[in-house]
């Protein structure tokens, strides 16, 4: 920050945020910055806006989501309709803090994988097919962690709109703007054409972070609702011991105020045209990276702001004119100023031996931390290095960045295989291994929780297909084709009365073994102990039941067989009886561990 804004906060340092009455001035600040913000995001004639600084995006996006459920619950009950099934939609490129919302606060995280093909963002489609009337709301991200994309706020806003009409649920819209709340609003590309803040009204809510693209030091971030109404007023406390009234919904209480000046003192210090200076002058130069990165056939960027609005897909040879392009961001692909770029194809067929950790490994020896790091469950064979383009970044610095990136490359080209190992893997120190349980990429599949399993995993569309099935679908159909297999196969031309009794009864075996499936998996959801414990009974009682079941059937085509004579049929049958005995268990087995592992890490949900 500027030498004044340090001065500014070095005196402010003692200020607490948690008492209003021993430093009103600051107060006054606080208010000032909401308001400001609160008008930058497009809030609506007629509407207050009410809004909070937090200490981060993480608490900021925790009270929007919490508001959210509340929202929820008081509707519910005015309704007289259960209340304890709340969920939450978020792409699978969502930042941690979503997640710990969601897990921290007892809200069902449907997170929906991410591809290509949505451009490696929240999947409007997946959103459509994952709402029902239990969704607390929609967190839609604008500026991704891993790519710098916006999500399409305006086409999902359409979706819901399309759901309340037919069903009559009213399904609102978080924005988690943390970096993107502090560029779209000032830059010339906006985010593309689209509606994104306050001007929809189902947008109830977005927070935004002080401390990335609010250019103040770590330490502040801020949540703004459209209006009072948004935020219950339970979650709203009324403290009387400070002096005077203070209300206060915040999950810290006491916060550093010194942030909190610093911010306003940037936004008067620079004020719009500051602003749009400083960002568009921060996308210029990461598309320039961009650019310049293609521009050597060695890389492709995952990123797209280098690209003409419109244009999304990678085109060899195309960076080289746009190196001489337009300044503007309106006339490129809106979105962070974020470079993700990843090998080209013809650098990987032509250097196969070559790992890209390494240059993230070898930059690092030259003072460059870019990490290296997989793309969300779903995409995660695609790795990214990746680029955060700030508004300290001057053409000198990017044009060494570029230089010795390009020299690195040139290096790893020129190294063989065996050479290679000794910049790969990074050794992780002493305290990172005492300190933590992270892996770095190369170990990730040891991880006790990896990112491609647990909660990912709650959608069905991020399974692989055979895994899309319920439980008792998946026994249903084993049970089936088994009966129909080995029945079928009980050839007696003479005696088709028999065969027929033989079918009839093993058809409604089937279908009491479906039932017991039905019953005992619905029996799950009652449970007040370990779910283990209960899905290990469940698959011990659907043996027992199941088995009775067959007996009675083997005995009954046995029976049936006898009267014809048929040594084969009863044969046959027996056969059948067994087999399916062991189908059964198999399908058991599967149930317990397919609800074991969806349990794991106490989500007993």
């Amino acid at each position: 920050m500027e030498e004044q804004a340090e001065k500014l906060m070095i005196e402010n340092l003692s200020k607490n945020m948690s008492d209003a009455d021993e430093y009103p001035a600051m107060m006054d600040i606080h208010a000032r910055c909401v308001s400001i913000i609160a008008h930058m995001w497009g809030v609506q004639k007629g509407e207050k806006a009410i809004g909070q600084a937090t200490t981060g995006s993480s608490e900021a996006i925790h009270l929007g989501g919490l508001a959210m459920k509340r929202r929820w619950q008081e509707k519910r009950m005015k309704q007289g309709k259960d209340t304890s099934k709340p969920n939450i939609i978020m792409g699978s490129n969502a930042q941690v803090a979503l997640e710990k919302f969601a897990r921290y606060f007892e809200v069902e995280e449907r997170i929906l994988p991410v591809s290509a093909k949505s451009r490696y963002r929240l999947d409007p489609d997946l959103v459509k097919q994952n709402i029902d009337e239990n969704t607390i709301g929609v967190f839609v991200i604008l500026g991704s962690t891993y790519t710098g994309h916006y999500e399409p706020v305006e086409e999902i806003h359409q979706i819901l709109d399309e759901y309340e009409t037919k069903t009559g649920v009213d399904i609102p819209i978080h924005v988690d703007a943390a970096s993107g709340g502090f560029i779209a609003p000032f830059t010339r590309a906006q985010v593309g054409g689209p509606k994104w803040n306050f001007e929809l009204p189902r947008v109830k809510s977005i927070n935004t972070s002080g401390h990335k693209f609010g250019l103040v030091y770590a330490g502040v971030g801020w949540i703004i609702f459209r209006d009072e109404s948004m935020l219950p007023r339970h979650l709203v406390f009324e403290l009387h011991y400070l002096g005077g009234t203070e209300e206060s919904y915040t999950l810290n209480f006491s916060r550093p105020g010194a942030q909190i000046i610093a911010q306003y003192y940037n936004l008067i210090h620079l004020g719009f045209s500051g602003f749009r200076d400083i960002m568009e002058n921060a996308l210029a130069n990461a598309r320039l990276l961009s650019n310049s990165l293609e521009a050597t056939g060695w890389y492709r960027c995952v990123s797209e702001i280098h690209r003409p609005k419109g244009q999304f897909e990678f085109v060899k040879g195309q960076a080289v004119k746009l190196l001489t392009g337009s300044t503007s961001s309106a006339d490129y692909n809106a979105g962070l100023p974020v470079v993700a770029f990843t090998f080209s194809d013809d650098f990987k067929g032509d250097f196969p031996h070559v790992k890209q950790v390494a240059v993230s490994n070898l930059l690092r020896a030259k003072q460059y931390i870019i990490p290296n790091y997989p793309l969300p469950p779903n995409e995660e064979k695609t790795e990214i290095l990746r680029v955060v383009v700030r508004e300290s970044m001057s053409r000198d610095l990017l044009d060494r960045l570029i230089a010795d990136i390009c020299s690195v490359t040139e290096t790893l080209m020129n190294t063989d295989a065996i050479d290679l190992t000794m910049w790969q893997p990074f050794v992780t120190s002493v305290e990172k291994q005492q300190g933590s349980q992270g892996l770095d990429h190369k170990n990730k599949h040891k991880a006790q929780r990896p990112m491609n399993d647990g909660v990912h995993r709650t959608i069905k569309q991020g399974l692989k297909p055979d895994d899309q099935k319920t439980t008792t679908e998946r026994a249903q159909e084993t049970i089936g084709n088994k009966a129909d297999e080995l029945v079928g196969s009980v050839q007696n031309p003479e005696d088709k009365g028999v065969r027929q009794q033989a079918f009839d009864s093993a058809r409604q075996n089937k279908n009491d073994a479906s039932g017991q499936a039905d019953s005992l998996t619905s029996s799950l959801k009652d449970t007040t102990g370990s779910v283990q414990d209960t899905a290990s009974s469940y698959g011990q009682a659907a043996k027992e039941n199941v088995n009775k079941g067959l007996d009675s059937t083997s005995s009954g085509v046995s029976g049936a067989t006898g009267s014809g004579g048929d040594k084969s049929l009863a044969d046959t049958a027996s056969k059948y009886a067994q087999s399916a005995r062991d189908s059964v268990n198999q399908g058991v087995q599967y149930a317990s561990d397919t609800v074991s592992q969806y349990t794991s890490g106490g989500n007993s949900k």
